[in-house]
């Protein structure tokens, strides 16, 4: 069993970095081999709209044919039994890495047919983790939660399954005191970090233990 973890963040040690750990040791206790990659390591762009991957008889039929630091990456998704993906919430979506990464993941195994067929030649377990400044209620008003809805939709059609985890209210940084943010009260996000935080690491570490089952 091989689950990746994709992280999606610019942060390495952070909330989404963490719980993207915290997934894979819960993806190792049932016995996997576990990899984290980061994406803002890597050299890459999104689509380019070449469409090889959709060419008749073509050699790079159902698969990204551009060469760059995410063709590996990709080439290893195929070969895994799960992976999850992480990001925080940028602007109401996933980062731009993360979502240049889902149309290069994504496109290839795309079918133009009245069925939404999936080119990808097995069932694949997949998760999300994402991780907001913002708490339910703002979520929720805002309506960032929606295209979260989408994506899961789109990777359980092409993969056969997925689930998301939200993780809201998290701590943006070490001392609020240095940053112009009179939206937060830096009291209550300690507060928040220190009560709520370890649960959401046990619901992203039994995500990882489920999707390695």
């Amino acid at each position: 069993m091989k689950v990746l973890a994709i992280n999606g963040s610019p942060r390495k040690k952070w909330n989404t970095a963490t719980l993207l750990g915290k997934a894979l040791e819960g993806a190792a206790s049932q016995g996997a081999e576990t990899e984290l990659i980061h994406l803002y390591d890597l050299d890459y762009k999104g689509c380019i709209s070449c469409f090889s991957c959709k060419l008749k008889d073509g050699k790079s039929y159902g698969r990204c044919a551009v060469k760059d630091d995410l063709a590996p990456v990709l080439e290893r998704i195929e070969s895994t039994d799960a992976f999850i993906l992480g990001s925080p919430i940028y602007l109401g979506a996933a980062t731009g890495q993360m979502r240049s990464f889902l149309e290069r993941l994504v496109f290839p195994y795309l079918v133009y047919d009245l069925e939404r067929s999936t080119l990808c030649r097995r069932r694949i377990r997949t998760g999300f983790i994402y991780t907001l400044g913002a708490d339910e209620d703002q979520m929720k008003q805002m309506g960032f939660d929606q295209p979260l809805k989408l994506t899961e939709m789109m990777l359980k059609g092409i993969f056969g399954a997925s689930e998301t985890l939200l993780v809201n209210d998290t701590y943006q940084f070490d001392d609020y005191s240095k940053y112009v943010t009179p939206r937060f009260d830096p009291e209550q996000k300690a507060r928040r970090r220190a009560d709520v935080f370890p649960q959401d690491c046990q619901k992203a570490f039994e995500m990882g233990a489920r999707l390695a089952r």
